[in-house]
């Protein structure tokens, strides 16, 4: 009897979402489509959609406490951001500052998908969530959504990490349309090395500033420098392995199941919901054509030219965006090396993003 009240409780909504859930899971097995985001987030949404498992009912249904606990109170996309940091090379961008200008450039789509959001009747809080999509950062994204838009937490996050995966197919067609032959066979000088005193001084002195310019992006960058300093200061390997591989698997996980708890069919099949996945192409598509555009711009006024290509990589998907360029690169020219050029702008626009989150939260409040 059990089981007949749970077939006649069934929505088509739920049918609906269950196949959707499964998409996500058959993509991330199949297609490797960022399988440690997506397959917990899939099968989790297969789950929710069964009716009367209870698990998303206060008080004390797992995954509502999941969510309630873990993602709302920000704690997991905090330490997502220490275990990025763990994980993140810096000296490419410390290497070349210039780097830097390309990675806030990319931030374009960001801007280009929030108007376009506002334009769409979305407020301007659910706007800004939708926009930061374009900084190819879901840990990033899921955290302003938390703060601003907490209705769209799902579809940003599918969003994100799903346009994250197809950056190889989104990009290379946005660059080809913007740079000529020439321009792609473009080599760059090899960057110098970085010593070990200014890969510790980094985080340290981007924590104090950005902390004192954006008050509102301290929490963000803040936990990526602790990391990076984990990694680089060479004295606390145990501290840095346990963030960058323990802490950041398990936390992945309970962001998985977070967001797929957020899924259900009475709140994700709404209008708004679903334009959110199309408006994600508009911010990659803009945020790649943005950092491309502002690498041509620069060599009108450099001696040195830059391959525009780099441009792309501004486009915080780490280090898929920069692979993207690498390949693209080597296709005109087997023996352009590009990949640690192109990681510059990649790692910076982790930094940009988070800033730009930070602004939009000292601007809308959270």
């Amino acid at each position: 009897m059990i089981g007949l009240t749970s077939l006649s409780q069934l929505t088509p909504g739920n049918i609906i979402m269950i196949i959707v859930g499964l998409i996500l899971v058959y993509l991330a097995v199949k297609h490797k489509y960022e399988p440690l985001i997506l397959l917990p987030i899939g099968i989790t949404a297969v789950l929710v959609n069964i009716p009367g498992t209870g698990l998303v009912d206060p008080p004390y249904g797992f995954l509502y406490l999941v969510k309630r606990y873990l993602i709302d109170t920000e704690i997991v996309p905090l330490l997502i951001f220490l275990g990025l940091g763990a994980m993140t090379d810096f000296g490419p961008m410390i290497a070349n500052p210039k780097s830097l200008l390309l990675g806030a450039a990319a931030q374009i789509g960001v801007f280009v998908a929030m108007l376009s959001a506002l334009l769409l009747g979305y407020n301007l809080k659910e706007a800004a969530s939708i926009g930061i999509i374009g900084g190819a950062d879901g840990p990033t994204t899921i955290y302003l959504t938390i703060k601003l838009a907490p209705n769209l937490l799902a579809a940003t996050a599918v969003a994100a990490y799903s346009y994250m995966s197809l950056v190889p197919l989104i990009q290379p067609p946005v660059i080809k349309a913007l740079t000529t032959k020439e321009e792609r066979r473009i080599r760059m000088r090899q960057l110098r090395p970085v010593s070990k005193k200014e890969k510790i001084l980094f985080p340290i002195l981007s924590m104090i500033v950005i902390g004192l310019l954006v008050p509102s992006a301290a929490p963000l960058v803040g936990m990526i420098m602790i990391g990076n300093l984990f990694r680089e200061s060479g004295v606390v390997e145990r501290l840095r392995k346990a963030a960058s591989e323990e802490l950041m698997n398990i936390v992945t996980i309970f962001l998985g199941l977070g967001i797929g708890s957020t899924m259900r069919a009475e709140s994700f099949l709404t209008y708004k919901t679903l334009l959110v996945l199309g408006l994600g192409v508009v911010a990659f598509a803009s945020a790649t054509a943005g950092g491309v555009l502002f690498a041509k711009l620069m060599n009108m006024f450099l001696k040195e030219k830059i391959n525009p290509m780099i441009g792309a990589a501004g486009v915080s998907a780490v280090p898929m965006s920069a692979r993207v360029v690498q390949r693209l690169a080597q296709q005109e020219d087997p023996e352009n090396y590009l990949l640690m050029h192109a990681m510059g702008p990649n790692v910076a626009g982790v930094i940009g993003t988070a800033v730009v989150a930070g602004v939009f939260l000292s601007i809308l409040g959270g």
